[in-house]
């Protein structure tokens, strides 16, 4: 079997980078990054990945940054790494400036050629973990992927590098997540005679939305699954509008329940159940179960014809389908005077509760049920 690596950055990542010089040169500033030790201890003991420190240290031995100051500190790193059943196996420093445009200064790879094109290294099944642009740019010379210890991609300033980033997170917990129990990601292509739809879905992404189905109401609707769940969500639709909204409306809840029920794959180590939520004058309460049987109970009640351009009689029929097509049961209830805020807090209600169900635990990594199935 081929070996892959986790080519991981030093400072901004196993320690906390120094604000002021980025010179970690001294004990008082050494700060080691939340979560890192459990975690990194997780992946070394349940996965194969081998470990490689590949760090940039600006100047090192000469005046700027001299030897003395930086090799206590970085021996006490090892050391504490040790004690906690961590080790690299290989360690790889870059002593230039950034002007010196050295071969071996990240995101070269020059300290790296013992791993490139080996028939002993999985590259493509390898990361490089790092906190800065630099480091997704050595993924992508080295032809591996990119974890980021960022809030999101915004530092990354073309698309080739945004694709080779495969998360971005500042929680180590979440690196552990996706390197054990992988990528929930799922796409659903719906095409019919009278809808062309493409829905796309990662279930551990940051809540970025890219919605069109030519209904501007329920575009915004969609939106708040994707924003308040914390889900990256595409919905792309090209319906037959000019005959009514109805089409539009069931076939793209068929397809986000599909793509949700691929996404949750096995549902091992998720919470499975989820419910909430007030908004100003309404209380909608939304408990879901994803036990993979699909029920409905509908307690929503409108006045209005329409909201926007949706028809408020397609709501009830909306989450019919949603819940149909992701073997879910789904419980509904909304009160309260104002007809926008009800619907609006009932999509919000459900992406509180999809948050909370999908949550996964890598710690207690079972299927949330006594059949051992769902």
């Amino acid at each position: 079997m081929k070996k892959k690596v986790l080519f991981i950055d030093r400072d901004g990542t196993l320690v906390i980078e120094p604000p002021i010089d980025y010179q970690l040169d001294s004990f008082e500033k050494l700060e080691f990054y939340p979560k890192v030790f459990r975690n990194l201890y997780f992946i070394r003991n349940k996965l194969d990945f081998e470990f490689v420190m590949v760090t940039n240290q600006d100047g090192l031995g000469t005046d700027s940054f001299p030897e003395d100051t930086f090799w206590p500190v970085h021996n006490l790193i090892l050391k504490t790494f040790a004690s906690e059943g961590i080790t690299f196996d290989d360690i790889c420093i870059d002593r230039s400036f950034p002007e010196d445009n050295a071969p071996t200064r990240k995101p070269r790879t020059g300290m790296l050629t013992r791993y490139i094109d080996k028939e002993e290294y999985d590259l493509a099944g390898s990361f490089v973990i790092g906190d800065r642009a630099t480091d997704v740019e050595l993924a992508k010379n080295l032809g591996c992927r990119a974890i980021l210890l960022q809030p999101d991609t915004s530092l990354l300033e073309n698309e080739e590098l945004r694709n080779t980033c495969a998360l971005a997170t500042t929680d180590w917990d979440r690196i552990a997540d996706f390197l054990f129990a992988g990528e929930r990601i799922a796409k659903v292509k719906r095409t019919t005679k009278e809808t062309d739809i493409d829905v796309r879905i990662n279930l551990d992404g940051n809540g970025r939305c890219d919605i069109s189905t030519g209904l501007g109401f329920f575009d915004h609707m969609l939106e708040q699954i994707g924003k308040h769940g914390g889900i990256d969500l595409t919905v792309r639709v090209k319906g037959d509008l000019y005959v009514d909204e109805h089409h539009t409306i069931e076939d793209t809840a068929i397809a986000l329940g599909e793509c949700l029920y691929q996404a949750l794959g096995s549902k091992r180590g998720i919470e499975r159940y989820g419910y909430c939520l007030p908004m100003d004058d309404c209380l909608c309460q939304v408990a879901l179960d994803f036990g993979g049987r699909a029920w409905l109970v509908w307690d929503a009640s409108f006045r209005r014809e329409k909201i926007g351009e949706m028809p408020t009689e397609m709501f009830l029929h909306f989450f019919k389908s949603l819940s149909d097509a992701a073997r879910m049961n789904l419980h509904i209830r909304a009160e309260g005077e104002n007809e926008h805020h009800k619907i609006e807090g009932i999509f919000k209600a459900l992406a509180r509760s999809l948050k909370m169900a999908i949550r996964r635990d890598i710690y207690h990594y079972e299927v949330p049920s006594s059949k051992g199935s769902l």
